[in-house]
């Protein structure tokens, strides 16, 4: 897979999953609902205030008659409403519509009705960047801030099984860091040099890490080479894994901005996917996270 129209065209082949809108009034999710029912992805429960909803959705040519949609009038509490739909198995994905990622994860973690699964939550996020033959998973770029050694790991785990699920049998992961040696006064590399040694001890399993990388030679076998580094992953990396949240971040941010990559992302660790995109995000974006959740739904 080359392309995230690859990824929607695979989306395709298992079109009976419904997803679950945490407050639905916003006008660019309501064109990716539209989107995505044209070319019957999957079927969509709306929450939220159901004048707006309507107002809105015939601006953008949304028909709401459509068998594929549900409408729920809930003013007070979407996102919870949202998530409870998922939870009682009405919805098998939860997607953000108009609410803040704070009450969002603060139903999803409600221990009555939320989705927790005992994991830690994470972001991962699926690039594809021109001029690239491949593309390139990242994470964490948006949940945790500073994880430990042992988040880490869940948190590559959580990344794996998204890969997995695109068809990446053993993704080859690059435990960033600045500079590609282990220096003890950077915890970075540290953490990325015991994160390949837990995988060669079949600690971590269905991957293969190398770390500590830097950023070059990481993805280019060009600057590699150059460094004399000898390793299955540099070059040929599936998942970025970075140390902290600013670096996933800048990293997230360079690519959509400096090399105009188009991305879909979703929030793995909870007993479903959850397409968790900003509200600044494009339609296409959030049509595209919304294929990456549903290819990656079989895993959950």
């Amino acid at each position: 897979m080359n392309t995230l129209d690859e990824l929607k065209k695979m989306a395709k082949n298992d079109n009976e999953h419904t997803v679950s809108v945490a407050n639905a009034a916003d006008a660019q999710v309501l064109k990716a609902v539209r989107d995505a029912v044209k070319e019957e992805l999957c079927a969509f429960i709306l929450f939220g205030n159901k004048d707006s909803i309507q107002s809105l959705s015939g601006k953008i040519g949304l028909d709401l008659s459509s068998p594929k949609i549900t409408v729920v009038s809930e003013d007070s509490n979407p996102a919870s409403a949202a998530v409870k739909a998922v939870h009682d198995k009405e919805a098998d994905i939860l997607m953000k519509g108009n609410v803040s990622t704070k009450d969002l994860l603060k139903s999803v973690l409600n221990k009555e009705y939320g989705l927790r699964s005992g994991k830690v939550l994470s972001h991962v996020a699926l690039f594809e960047i021109p001029n690239q033959d491949r593309l390139l998973f990242l994470t964490d770029a948006g949940m945790n801030i500073a994880p430990t050694l042992m988040e880490k790991v869940e948190i590559i785990n959580n990344a794996v099984k998204i890969a997995q699920a695109i068809g990446i049998d053993c993704p080859k992961v690059a435990a960033l860091a600045a500079v590609e040696v282990v220096n003890p006064a950077m915890q970075a590399t540290v953490d990325a040099a015991m994160l390949t040694q837990m995988q060669n001890r079949n600690q971590i399993h269905n991957c293969i890490i190398d770390g500590p990388l830097a950023f070059d030679n990481a993805v280019s076998k060009q600057a590699a080479e150059h460094k004399n580094i000898q390793s299955k992953v540099a070059g040929l990396t599936d998942i970025i894994a970075v140390p902290t949240i600013e670096v996933g971040n800048a990293l997230y941010k360079s690519f959509m901005y400096f090399a105009n990559a188009k991305v879909a992302a979703v929030v793995s660790g909870a007993s479903a996917p959850i397409v968790l995109t900003s509200r600044a995000d494009s339609a296409e974006s959030k049509l595209y996270s919304l294929s990456l959740a549903l290819v990656s739904s079989k895993k959950f």
